[in-house]
């Protein structure tokens, strides 16, 4: 599994709707709500076997409310 951080900005007044969308998919680990230019943060783990932006575009990307996202990969340090 990959692990690949996604940040989301809500339409003003859907973060709620946005996060409790995106929480009942089943395939962020953990979620927070933020501060600064992004209204939520998701951790999720990708199938090595899925390409990691056709996987989110699939599983995320079309919930209403989603005016943009910015997806940070992660690479083993050690």
């Amino acid at each position: 599994m990959r692990c690949v951080f996604v940040q989301f900005r809500c339409t003003p007044g859907k973060t709620y709707e946005v996060a409790n969308a995106i929480w009942d998919r089943e395939i962020v680990s953990e979620m927070f709500s933020t501060s600064g230019e992004f209204d939520l943060i998701a951790k999720v783990y990708i199938p090595e076997d899925q390409d990691v932006g056709y996987y989110l575009s699939s599983n995320l990307f079309d919930i209403p409310g989603i005016s943009r996202t910015l997806t940070t990969m992660t690479f083993k340090a050690y």
